[in-house]
């Protein structure tokens, strides 16, 4: 399909893009409670006659569009959930539901999905392969990637390539960014718990004192990062709670803290995760206590395949011009699920402008007063549409 085609039918679909993206923000819900967006989304399908499997992982749902010739299988990707803020805007599409606003765009991505389906169901005839829509629950919560994986959403047809974007209140609207390896950090949630000895305060000789301990420790982990870790990777460190002691005379037993930490690679990670526990336990026993790692494990790290991304970029400079395609020159150390669909299968994420200052469109994601301009659902639409016919036609 030619560009100026593809944008005529994505235009034509301006006003239903935007009806759909108002109506799924006025309604936000919950990681794992988005049963109405789950009906919503289903409805959509039905009257596109695609077909799909809804309830996996709770709230997911995933559709797929058999082409009408054999190939490969190229999948789309969009999170659900809101999030836990009270929208400060007075749009005419504010949020309905207290305490609950879609600050994050997950609106427009599932907007942008059900555009692309609605284009490529369209052209079944034409596609060499097949498409699945994956509608995810809980991207700022749990992680509802993972389940969907396990639920074998990448599977039956295989899928051989995803795409997924996300919108940004950094990049103006018209625009992409793009980046090849490495995009998002991996997360590990850590606490660290220190044993040692209670005594009265006036005989510490008695006793093994927890706070002393913790404070060689955490001097101790400021080295991870500083001498063990190789400047030119990444890992951020980061303890925010310390809880310890029951009075001021009476020598701690007891203290435990609780933090982060972020890396970019699956190596990093296991090594600064390993030399964290070496240093709790070798530093607690030097000094007559014991210490233990309790880690609560997150999302991976998202490493985007370099000829996904070269689809994505070609895409973006075909359809918006070489000007307003650009390189990110810096990963992420936030999180993003999207990770576990990029270990199942060649993968790129992208970034999709959503700014534009001439409408006061400025605020950052994860604010009350975060919104899009959009024009950028139509732009996501028209990107994911070619993405996916390039990756059919590359690999037919």
């Amino acid at each position: 399909m030619k560009s100026n085609e593809l944008w005529g039918k994505v235009n034509d679909l301006k006003d239903w893009l935007i009806g759909l993206r108002r109506d799924f923000h006025r309604y936000p819900e919950f990681g794992m409670e988005e049963f109405r967006t789950m009906g919503k989304i289903t409805h959509y399908l039905d009257q596109m006659g695609i077909e799909y499997e809804k309830g996996i992982a709770t709230t997911g749902v995933v559709g797929i569009i058999r082409g009408s010739k054999p190939g490969k299988t190229v999948a789309l990707r969009a999170d659900m959930d809101a999030l836990p803020l009270e929208e400060l805007s007075d749009v005419p599409y504010k949020s309905k539901s207290p305490g609950k606003m879609h600050a994050c765009g997950h609106d427009a991505h599932m907007t942008v999905l059900l555009g692309a389906a609605k284009i490529l169901t369209e052209m079944r005839d034409q596609l060499s392969g097949n498409v699945k829509l994956l509608f995810q629950p809980a991207e700022e919560t749990v992680g509802g990637a993972k389940p969907m994986i396990e639920a074998g959403v990448m599977e039956n047809p295989k899928v051989d390539g995803v795409f997924g974007l996300h919108v940004s209140s950094e990049i103006p609207v018209g625009e992409i960014k793009v980046r090849y390896g490495q995009m998002n950090a991996s997360s590990d949630t850590i606490k660290i718990v220190l044993h040692g000895k209670s005594s009265h305060g006036a005989y510490p000789h008695g006793g093994i004192d927890a706070i002393m301990m913790s404070s060689h420790v955490l001097s101790a982990l400021q080295t991870v990062v500083s001498r063990n870790v190789d400047p030119r990777n990444s890992a951020v460190i980061t303890l925010g709670t310390i809880n310890g002691g029951t009075q001021g005379n009476i020598i701690a037993d007891k203290v435990e803290l609780v933090g982060t930490v972020r890396t970019l690679d699956p190596v990093t990670r296991d090594f600064v995760l390993n030399r964290i526990e070496r240093i709790i336990t070798d530093v607690s026993s030097s000094l007559g206590g014991s210490g233990k790692l309790i880690r609560s494990e997150g999302y991976a790290a998202l490493i985007n395949h370099v000829s996904m991304v070269d689809i994505a970029k070609t895409s973006g400079e075909e359809l918006l011009g070489p000007e307003n395609v650009s390189l990110l020159t810096k990963p992420s150390l936030g999180v993003e699920d999207f990770s576990y669909f990029a270990q199942a299968a060649p993968a790129a994420f992208f970034n999709l402008g959503c700014r534009n200052e001439s409408k006061g469109i400025v605020h950052e994601a994860h604010y009350g007063l975060f919104d899009i301009d959009e024009d950028c659902l139509v732009i996501g639409t028209a990107l994911q549409v070619k993405n996916v016919l390039s990756f059919l036609e590359t690999n037919s």
